[in-house]
């Protein structure tokens, strides 16, 4: 489990709130990840954990996988208390 010290940090990186910055970002991710397999070649159970952990991380909501390209959105929820549902724009 010694590859796995490079492999967790990448995902503790903060997407940026800017759409273009999100783009370099996720290219940034993405060769990394390129160069650290042809360097480092991970062992197997290290690339599952990581892969695993990806997934989980791309299932979790929208916005929160490293490699989409959609920033995170902020929405402005209110309740309008003349009705009984919350809208959010």
């Amino acid at each position: 489990m010694y590859c796995l010290q490079w492999l967790i940090p990448v995902l503790l990186i903060p997407k940026p709130m800017n759409a273009t910055l999100v783009q370099n970002q996720v290219m940034f991710v993405v060769l990394y990840l390129i160069g650290y397999v042809l360097e480092r070649k991970p062992c197997t159970i290290c690339s599952l954990v990581f892969a695993v952990a990806v997934f989980m991380l791309c299932m979790s909501g929208v916005g929160n996988c490293i490699f989409s390209f959609i920033p995170f959105m902020q929405t402005n929820c209110h309740n309008n208390y003349s009705q009984t549902t919350t809208q959010c724009n």
